[in-house]
């Protein structure tokens, strides 16, 4: 992002339109791209998660991702109430390496601290470990598949 004005905004989705994006981007990304079955992309975690978006100037999505926190995230955080849990993160074929997935990343990280979180917790795809560690978080635990795409538990505290 470069010049005086970014050429997105991240923000905690407000409305179903927001959310109808967010289900769509997550859509390109996991269910066309990724082959992820369509029928466990979306779980029922979706209702109560804080879920964020980027959005570009023109109004278009860009990515998305979402927080679970309380009882909705014991079983992915060691039952630890006080660690949020961060996934379904995703970003737009246009708009990698704009920095978008890292924006999504921070406002995550922005929504659980107002929850009063004390870390979040991920599970990041193999591929993938480089982009969070650079953003601070530290792997844990051993290798696992989830729909069948390898990936490693991480941590960051806030």
């Amino acid at each position: 992002m470069t010049g005086t004005s970014a050429p997105y905004t991240t923000r905690t989705v407000v409305d179903e339109q927001d959310r109808a994006a967010c289900f769509q981007v997550r859509k390109d990304v996991f269910v066309g791209e990724q082959n992820v079955p369509e029928e466990i992309e979306y779980d029922a975690y979706d209702a109560d998660a804080v879920h964020v978006i980027a959005v570009a100037a023109d109004g278009s999505a860009l990515g998305t991702g979402r927080l679970l926190h309380g009882p909705a995230a014991v079983a992915k955080t060691g039952g630890d109430l006080t660690v949020g849990s961060l996934g379904r993160l995703a970003v737009t074929k246009q708009a990698r390496g704009l920095g978008v997935g890292a924006a999504l990343v921070r406002a995550i990280e922005d929504a659980a601290r107002e929850l009063g979180l004390a870390a979040v917790d991920l599970h990041a795809q193999t591929h993938a470990l480089g982009f969070y560690e650079r953003l601070g978080y530290v792997v844990y635990g051993p290798e696992f598949p989830d729909a069948g795409i390898a990936h490693r538990a991480m941590r960051r505290a806030l």
